[in-house]
């Protein structure tokens, strides 16, 4: 027989549990699984943007504050929007 790990386990405790239902179309939601596993492994695009000299100024100083680089603020800007954690007010 098998071992299988804690985490194993607990799935499998839930699962004769009765914890899980199934989906009710399973190719949209694996075709969505499949979706998601392939964004997240996209390599990095390179992109240009116009931005004031005032802002960019703005930026790099509060990157210096919280010690990270300036290009991975406007990424995980970029990142957070288009994920739907942050909104846009224009």
């Amino acid at each position: 027989m098998k071992k299988y790990t804690e985490e194993e386990n607990k799935i499998l405790d839930s699962i004769e549990a009765g914890e899980w239902n199934s989906v009710a179309n399973v190719k949209d939601e694996l075709a969505k699984a499949k979706m998601a596993a392939m964004a997240t492994t996209t390599k990095n695009k390179n992109i240009n943007i116009r931005v004031t000299e005032a802002d960019i100024t703005k930026l790099k100083a509060k990157s210096v504050e919280v010690g990270i680089p300036y290009q991975t603020i406007v990424s995980a800007l970029i990142h957070n929007y288009t994920t739907g954690k942050i909104s846009l007010a224009v």
